[in-house]
């Protein structure tokens, strides 16, 4: 044999050997390329960011869940591992992540962002690659039904409540438990989540009889709002609402009382950080109230345990971002007992049919357009603290 032809058989049988590898390391048994004894989840949240405090909970939650289940033995004789995409508070990067999760790592279903503009900014994606994504917190209605066509999202579901309902939770909270007649409403424009939960809030304190005397907006990032302060301070409203996030929020509240606006702040569960009190302080905060999904002071079994592990596990109290993601992780694992399968289509079958489910947010039962039937509370601010103030059944 000569050298020349010897030469070329071993760098063919090389190249042989080599794709014989590259299959053999593909996938591996299960659905989706799942690995033989791992189902992967995906978590597609807001890890750095503005909206980080959120992203980080909810990871938090997740992991915990994914920890108990694999205790127990996992599911379908698997174990569960949770694969995290940071989105970076971000639209544009939620839609990358969650293309990254679906296609390069496989998972079978996806926490979604926190956020309604990153949630319908990925939904495409995850519809097209037929994995469900369920999002803790978003609430905007565009996240499960299609504004367009007006279907159901059909890989779309989340674990909160949605804008309608908490928007005329809180203007029904200011007219009957705060007796308001007149509202002022300071919206981020930036923001799918605050633009609806204005428009709602509106429209049922003007149906209920109130009167809206300004409409204002700020986007995300500003940090000057005293003008626009000035502007709604002089139009006198018995209270002001600002359904924002944290970062922005704080920052309004803080300068507002300091141009001596002492009316009662409103919000939504946006406010819900621990940050909160840092940024705005703690005595400017007092006399503010947001929605919210459950409360640590609930007195329930599943929150007591819930909030008892979370504790445990990473020292701290759990916020409801925590308490959200942990339902979410757990409804689709149990989605997946009951498909018992991987296959994330029969998983999202599965989850769509899920009754009366006892979450640590109460009792779930999702309707046709994939969101939950549940309850809402009332969180007073104090000396910055929260604290249980009602709860409003639907």
């Amino acid at each position: 044999m000569s050298k020349t032809r010897f030469t070329k058989l071993v760098s063919v049988t090389v190249s042989v050997l080599m794709v014989a590898g590259l299959i053999a390391g593909c996938g591996g048994s299960g659905s989706g390329g799942q690995q033989s004894d791992v189902i992967k989840l995906g978590a597609n949240l807001e890890m750095t960011g503005g909206n980080a405090t959120f992203g980080q909970s909810a990871t938090n939650a997740a992991k915990l869940a994914i920890k108990e289940v694999n205790a127990k033995g996992g599911v379908l004789g698997k174990q569960l591992a949770l694969v995290v995409a940071d989105n970076k508070s971000e639209a544009a990067e939620a839609a990358n992540a969650m293309q990254k999760l679906v296609t390069q790592d496989k998972v079978v279903a996806v926490i979604a962002p926190i956020a309604s503009s990153s949630v319908i900014a990925a939904a495409q994606v995850n519809a097209d690659n037929k994995v469900l994504a369920i999002s803790p917190t978003a609430s905007n209605p565009k996240v499960t039904v299609d504004p367009n066509s007006g279907k159901v999202r059909d890989f779309n579901f989340r674990a909160a409540f949605i804008d309608p309902f908490q928007g005329s939770v809180m203007a029904s909270f200011a007219q009957k438990s705060l007796k308001a007649k007149t509202a002022a409403i300071y919206i981020d424009n930036s923001s799918d989540y605050a633009k609806g939960l204005g428009q709602f809030f509106k429209e049922t304190f003007e149906k209920n009889g109130g009167t809206i005397v300004s409409s204002e907006a700020y986007l995300a990032k500003d940090t000057d709002f005293k003008s626009t302060l000035t502007k709604i301070k002089a139009k006198n409203p018995d209270v002001v609402f600002v359904p924002g996030y944290y970062q922005e929020v704080g920052m309004i509240i803080k300068q507002a009382r300091e141009l001596g606006l002492t009316v009662p702040f409103l919000g939504g569960d946006g406010w819900d950080s621990a940050k909160l009190p840092e940024i705005g302080g703690a005595q400017a905060l007092n006399n503010s109230f947001f929605s919210n999904h459950y409360s640590p002071d609930d007195n329930s079994p599943a929150v007591k345990t819930f909030v008892e592990a979370y504790k445990k596990e990473y020292n701290q109290t759990p916020d409801a971002f925590a308490a959200l993601s942990y339902d979410a992780t757990m409804m689709v694992i149990e989605a997946m007992k009951r498909a018992n399968s991987a296959d994330p289509v029969k998983i999202k079958d599965e989850l769509a049919k899920t009754k009366d489910y006892q979450a640590v947010s109460g009792l779930i039962t999702f309707n046709a357009t994939h969101d939950p039937v549940k309850s809402a509370v009332i969180i007073e601010m104090k000396d910055g603290k929260q604290t249980f103030k009602e709860k409003v059944n639907p």
